[in-house]
């Protein structure tokens, strides 16, 4: 008698625990969370389509790259608008990264950049002034990567 008992005891238990791990993955978000994508929208001056493409392909990829090299991004990325509206950017800037930084980080990452890229702020400040007569920055936008949790 004891055993059926103890049986029938354990039975119970056990079917419990089932249905709560059956109903808690029901409960589950469906997404689980990836990297960050930071979209900068670009429009592009008529006629400055070459000289903005040079800078891309030189000083903002030496940059990305040496981001790259110290693990601070994943990847990134210019794509093209082919059939930009008059008011959408024609091209798109993303750079992809697996997390926030903190401000203590930033600050070191600050350091080391200064130190590689070998320029003053006020210079830089100074080519991004000069970049604003063939480009204009049309938005910026953080987004973040959900994946489906089953896969």
């Amino acid at each position: 008698m004891n055993t059926k008992l103890l049986r029938s005891m354990l039975f119970c238990v056990l079917s419990l625990f089932a249905f709560q791990q059956a109903h808690a993955a029901d409960d589950e978000w469906p997404f689980k969370e990836g990297n960050y994508w930071e979209v900068t929208g670009i429009k592009v001056a008529d006629g400055a389509g070459l000289k903005y493409a040079n800078w891309l392909a030189s000083e903002w990829r030496k940059n990305l790259e040496f981001a790259l090299s110290e693990g601070w991004l994943e990847s990134y990325y210019v794509i093209s608008n082919v059939h930009a509206r008059a008011d959408e950017p024609d091209l798109y800037l993303v750079r992809i990264f697996k997390n926030m930084a903190t401000a203590e980080e930033n600050e070191k990452r600050q350091e080391k950049y200064m130190a590689w890229v070998k320029k003053s702020i006020e210079k830089m400040q100074s080519e991004s002034g000069d970049r604003a007569e063939y480009r204009t920055i049309m938005s910026t936008s953080l987004l973040q990567e959900l994946h489906f949790r089953d896969k």
